[in-house]
């Protein structure tokens, strides 16, 4: 029988087999390693546990039972209380939720749950006002040595107890086998675990304290090993040959301004100030530019690439739609009107002679500013000196895709500035941005409301939104009514999202007395403008849109917006859409409709009525959904973390991110104590920093 090793398959593990193994694999278990890197998601801590008579008021207490009845009932205002009643053995306790009606179908007699709260003595009982609920499985019934539990993901036919009894023989058998890579200085300093210890008390842990210490130990080398190939990477293009110097001076800054009828904003200075000290300074520029819907980043990064005209070089703008290009292409062209710099789109829809008249322009130097899609990294696409390129980043474009400006085989690489759509998290900046600096702008222009947000839910709330719309119609606003889909027979088109379907409803009852056009998609580019364009002159009243409308449009009239089955989209896009009816002196109204009665839905459409701010938005959508769906990772490719959800904890990435530059900077990376962490960390992304990209 070969020896064990982490790399060892976790079939042959006592107390797995065949049949287990499968199971262990659908949970992206399939050696010992990856069975003792299964991290518990949380830990049920018994020790804490109080029965009812020794609860201490004012404090945390939770409590144990069985749910031994419920009661839901409607109060005045449109208002719900739930309340359900615990068996704690010894008494009873009481928790109650106002304006949470789903808890009802969420608790069921019989079940066993621990409640977590501040409670307080009402009506002869202690009553848990919203307590934080756990839900117990059948099997977690605590020994009398055993008073924490490690609680884990599970699958089909895998019981938790099961889990805990496969993972005890994995660190039996890994015993002398987990080598810590981390120097011993720097466990000191930074205060961590030993690693083969943490391995083991984060899954047998004795206090609920140990098994926070030994949890931030594997998620700090998990953060720390991929910082550490960021920090690498940003050495890597310091090394590189220099990239074009491209000074702004007094005379390129007022050539420019002179293009824009309006001054700057605060923060739009700031990011040309930090923007033009990265052209100046030799090395290759690599800046994410973040700004709020509204805030104006497509001037910053105009202003970017004129920088780079003004020197001789050529420039390029990268997105990742070709209506989004097409956007891009009208802002620019109205902004350069009567200047004398030449440019081109280029995208797919080009005739033959179309395309081979950009190409050979951009070859020869003659066209200096260029606007496209992906038809700009094609293989046929030579440009003779690029100095700036900016890529509308929306989450949408992968990692060779935005590596390939990067990689050019040029003498001076471009200087490369990303943007996003609407902001993204401070963690997600550090990570899936975090070999990019980072520049921020948050104000908007002058002049701008904020949008007034509002739920609509059931019949009655949307026959009085409507009462609103159409007065609101009749004193000369505009309104949009924005859909998920383009027509009824689109796959999973349950419920009135349907474009098609709803322009004929709307025409025919609630907005029969107003002028309604629709776009989408799928429509012809002109017939599509040419609809756009009379909502523009107020030729229309009403526009049904899918999300074509979600950038670039610009329509100062028009205040309003109702978004259907609006929890079908993420805040962030939410947040982009409502956007478009904040563009001028009037106040904006956005309406969510919605039919669902998901608690998370609900919640998450909830934030936006709070919050006008696209930074807020985008911190609590990452809160409430994790990473993966924010940026949309499950289909553009997610981060190569083990422990991807944890990218919630600020403190600790940002830990990691710094002892990382550290390290890197410092030279102390390329010591001998450091070898084994090295290694690490050259097999798990050493291809990543072959990449040299900007994402």
């Amino acid at each position: 029988m070969s020896p064990v090793s982490l790399e060892s398959d976790v079939q042959f593990l006592r107390g797995v087999g065949p049949e287990r193994a499968l199971q262990l694999q659908r949970l992206g278990i399939f050696t010992l390693e990856d069975l003792l890197w299964n991290l518990p998601r949380d830990i049920l801590d018994f020790s804490h546990i109080r029965l009812p008579h020794d609860i201490e008021t004012g404090n945390l207490n939770t409590v144990r039972g069985t749910v031994y009845d419920l009661d839901a009932r409607e109060l005045p205002n449109n208002r719900t209380m739930t309340k359900v009643l615990l068996d704690c053995g010894t008494d009873f306790v009481r928790g109650v939720w106002f304006n949470q009606p789903w808890m009802i179908r969420r608790l069921q007699r019989g079940q066993q749950v621990l409640f977590s709260g501040k409670p307080k003595f009402r009506e002869g009982r202690w009553e848990f006002s919203h307590p934080t609920v756990q839900w117990l499985e059948a099997d977690e019934t605590p020994e009398p040595a055993q008073l924490i539990f490690t609680r884990y993901r599970l699958t089909d036919g895998l019981l938790v107890g099961d889990l805990r009894k496969i993972i005890a023989n994995g660190l039996e058998a890994a015993e002398g086998l987990i080598a810590d890579p981390m120097p011993a200085s720097s466990l000191q300093s930074l205060k961590l675990m030993p690693l083969a210890e943490a391995v083991r008390k984060v899954h047998q842990p004795a206090t609920a304290e140990e098994f926070q210490i030994s949890r931030k130990r594997l998620i700090f080398d998990d953060l720390f090993e991929f910082q550490l190939g960021v920090a690498l990477r940003r050495r890597a293009w310091r090394a590189r040959c220099q990239a074009p110097v491209l000074e702004r001076t007094a005379k390129i800054d007022a050539r420019i301004r002179r293009l824009f009828p309006f001054e700057y904003t605060t923060g739009q200075n700031q990011a040309v100030r930090e923007i033009a000290a990265d052209l100046k300074s030799g090395y290759a520029m690599h800046r994410l530019l973040q700004a709020d819907v509204g805030a104006g980043k497509t001037v910053v990064a105009l202003d970017a690439m004129l920088t780079a005209v003004a020197h001789g070089w050529q420039a390029a703008v990268m997105a990742p739609t070709e209506l989004l290009a097409s956007q891009h292409w009208q802002t620019i062209e109205t902004a350069l009107e009567h200047s004398r710099v030449q440019r081109s789109l280029l995208t797919g829809n080009l005739s033959a002679k179309e395309r081979r008249d950009a190409i050979t322009g951009i070859a020869d130097g003659s066209i200096q500013l260029v606007v496209g899609t992906q038809a700009l990294i094609q293989s046929d696409v030579k440009f003779q000196k690029l100095g700036v390129v900016v890529i509308d980043e929306q989450h949408k474009f992968g990692v060779a895709q935005r590596a390939h400006f990067s990689n050019l085989d040029a003498a001076s690489p471009p200087h490369v500035l990303v943007m996003t759509a609407t902001p993204i998290p401070r963690t997600l900046c550090l990570t899936q941005f975090g070999d990019l600096d980072l520049t921020l702008v948050k104000d908007r222009p002058p002049g701008r409301q904020p949008v007034i947000t509002s739920k609509i839910l059931g019949p009655a709330a949307r026959r009085k939104a409507f009462q609103f719309l159409i007065e609101q119609l009749k004193s000369g606003r505009q309104l949009y009514v924005v859909c998920p889909l383009v027509d009824s027979g689109e796959e999973n088109a349950a419920g009135p999202g349907a474009a098609e379907q709803v322009f004929q409803e709307l025409s025919t009852q609630e907005l029969s007395g107003f002028r309604i056009g629709m776009v989408h998609g799928r429509m012809k580019r002109e017939e599509r403008d040419e609809t756009m364009e009379a909502f523009r002159e107020r030729e229309l009243d009403v526009l049904v849109a899918t999300t074509v409308i979600e950038v670039g449009v610009d329509v100062p009239n028009a205040t309003l917006m109702v978004i259907l089955n609006a929890e079908r989209f993420g805040l962030s896009q939410l947040h982009q859409l409502r956007g478009r009816v904040a563009r001028g002196k009037y106040r904006g109204y956005c309406f969510l409709f919605s039919e669902s009665s998901s608690p998370d839905a609900l919640s998450r459409l909830a934030v936006l009525e709070r919050s006008n701010d696209g930074f807020e938005v985008a911190e609590q959508d990452f809160e409430l959904r994790g990473p993966g769906d924010v940026l949309g990772t499950r289909q553009h490719g997610a981060l190569p973390l083990r422990f991807y959800k944890h990218l919630q904890e600020e403190k600790l990435l940002e830990m990691a991110r710094d002892e990382a530059l550290r390290v890197v900077l410092s030279g102390h990376f390329d010591q001998v104590e450091y070898s084994a962490l090295k290694r690490r960390v050259l097999e798990r992304f050493a291809r990543l920093m072959d990449l040299p990209q900007s994402g």
